[in-house]
């Protein structure tokens, strides 16, 4: 059975569209119910399953909570509600709490009038294809409300926010603090804007936040890993250190120095590794995906460091490193995966990652890239329709072959579709930044077109 409404990070959409809608969210709550917390089973121990939800900053989480919260109770899932809380606290305190599964109201990076929904198990993982298919095929079912003496009940937990914030100050090296450091600290007005603050400042650092005003609507708005300008201007105005940007459910992250350079996942990848190798003697291996920059695969080969590609998708990265038996991963929108931290990416603790190598180094990051000499990289994103068939386009697929021909040796083309938006993702990396453009720019005009 192929999935109908589960894509790379849960289910997405515009809100009051299908399948974002707060009817649909309830069937979702219950079939959820039934299947992550086996609530068609006699209770263990006379105790019922619960499931924690946190959200981000959205206005639409709170008739999505809802929803939600009715969906469980129905099946006869008790709730948890830790109001905004990034996705990967949700991953923590569904672990930490032992409970039955974690489920985050969010759509990460995208505008405020997007939402969405992604699920934890009970061991604070992303669900298994296997396990959204079985969801799926339960959202086909009759909704049979459990009778009232079976109905599960809601209660909030109110140190979600402390928990959290003790939880990402251990995963950073207890000799080490962050004292004498100015910190910006960009929280993307979303769900990590109370939390992601105090842990720094916990830490020592002297923190200035900006994007920690959310009203519902700004959420991503100007500020975040996705809009990086922000914390460019913040860091240069306050003569700061360096700056962390977050997106708007705190899962990945976005670097600036003191100069106002950024450094991606990609590069951050890189300094981690070397890091590693500094410090355990040996990495084994790391997974980039397929959009990985060329110059840090050869750069992290050169460390004597095995280096795998994974499809587009912090889920895939995921995959790969638990098949492996490995620790660390990467994409360079800024998804960090470090194993022996968390189960899941979380922008809060790889900044900490990054904030102890650049302790251990004594060096300004810049010089932590010595080997690395970036490929130009272009990447277009082009909107087209939903039920667009570009992989059997004959214009596109010619294009994308006049491309590969004429980047022989030099470069390489990558395009792919979006799992959460109807975008078409054209990317090109050469040798020079001119045929980047050339080739990236021809083949989304032709993509146009073609789709739209």
């Amino acid at each position: 059975m192929s999935r109908r409404y589960f894509g790379t990070d849960g289910i997405r959409g515009k809100v009051g569209e299908a399948p974002i809608t707060p009817d649909f969210v309830l069937r979702l709550g219950y079939a959820a119910g039934k299947v992550l917390a086996g609530a068609d089973r006699a209770y263990v121990d006379g105790a019922r399953p619960t499931v924690l939800i946190g959200k981000d900053t959205r206005v639409s989480g709170y008739m999505l909570e809802a929803a939600l919260e009715s969906g469980f109770s129905a099946a006869g899932v008790d709730v948890m509600l830790a109001g905004p809380m990034p996705t990967p606290g949700v991953a923590y305190l569904t672990r930490a709490l032992r409970l039955a599964a974690g489920v985050v109201i969010s759509a990460s990076h995208n505008p405020y009038y997007d939402n969405g929904i992604k699920f934890f198990s009970a061991d604070g993982n992303k669900l298994p294809d296997e396990v959204e298919t079985a969801i799926e095929r339960q959202l086909e079912q009759e909704m049979i409300c459990s009778p009232s003496e079976q109905l599960g009940k809601a209660s909030r937990l109110d140190d979600a926010a402390g928990r959290y914030i003790e939880f990402c100050k251990s995963t950073f090296p207890v000799n080490f603090d962050l004292r004498g450091l100015k910190l910006v600290i960009d929280c993307a007005h979303g769900a990590a804007y109370d939390v992601a603050p105090k842990v720094f400042h916990e830490l020592g650092a002297d923190v200035i936040p900006i994007g920690v005003q959310p009203n519902g609507f700004n959420i991503n708005d100007g500020f975040g890993a996705t809009a990086p300008d922000a914390l460019v201007r913040a860091v240069r105005a306050n003569h700061a250190d360096l700056g962390i940007a977050l997106d708007g459910d705190a899962d990945r992250l976005q670097v600036v120095d003191a100069s106002g350079r950024l450094f991606n996942g990609d590069e951050l990848l890189y300094i981690l590794t070397r890091d590693r190798i500094l410090t355990d003697g040996r990495v084994e291996g790391v997974v980039g995906t397929l959009m990985t920059n060329l110059a840090v695969e050869v750069a992290i080969r050169a460390l004597g460091v095995e280096f795998v590609r994974a499809s587009v998708g912090d889920r895939y990265v995921l995959e790969q490193l638990r098949e492996r038996g490995w620790q660390l991963g990467a994409e360079g929108s800024g998804h960090i995966l470090s194993l022996d931290r968390h189960t899941t990416g979380d922008g809060i603790v790889s900044a900490l990652l990054v904030l102890a190598a650049v302790k251990r180094a004594g060096v300004r990051l810049e010089h932590m890239l010595d080997e690395v000499k970036l490929f130009p990289q272009k990447l277009i994103n082009v909107r087209m329709r939903p039920d667009a068939d570009w992989r059997g386009n004959a214009a596109i697929q010619t294009a994308i072959r006049q491309a590969e021909t004429a980047l022989t040796g030099t470069g390489r083309v990558l395009i792919r579709a979006s799992g959460t938006e109807p975008v078409l993702r054209v990317m090109v990396e050469a040798s020079r930044q001119a045929d980047a453009v050339l080739h990236a720019e021809a083949i989304a005009a032709v993509v146009r077109a073609s789709t739209a």
